[in-house]
């Protein structure tokens, strides 16, 4: 279940970004809205997870999950850098996260 928790956290933390993103360049309630309630409902997730897994943890494969997620949609829908170098740090977290899981 703490697995399950922190994925649900993860992509509500995405949810977050993008409503942060939006919110940054256009003022817009909606915008405002979805970024702090995607925030908030990523930090209850992720609160809840710590009742099955150890905080360290959950924290650190929540933080990679949404930082890739994020990196990934700003790519793709935002114009930011899509360079090689970014894609392998990208990569990089993502084995991180991984190995995280695997071992825990």
């Amino acid at each position: 279940m703490g697995w399950i928790f922190v994925i649900l956290a993860a992509i509500l933390e995405t949810i977050g970004v993008i409503g942060l993103k939006k919110f940054s360049t256009s003022k817009k309630p909606k915008d405002l809205v979805t970024f702090v309630a995607g925030f908030g409902s990523a930090f209850y997730f992720l609160y809840a997870s710590f009742e099955y897994l150890q905080v360290s943890i959950a924290y650190a494969v929540w933080i990679g999950l949404g930082t890739t997620a994020a990196v990934i949609i700003n790519m793709l829908f935002f114009g930011e850098s899509r360079s090689i170098g970014r894609m392998v740090a990208v990569f990089v977290i993502v084995i991180g996260v991984s190995g995280l899981k695997y071992v825990s």
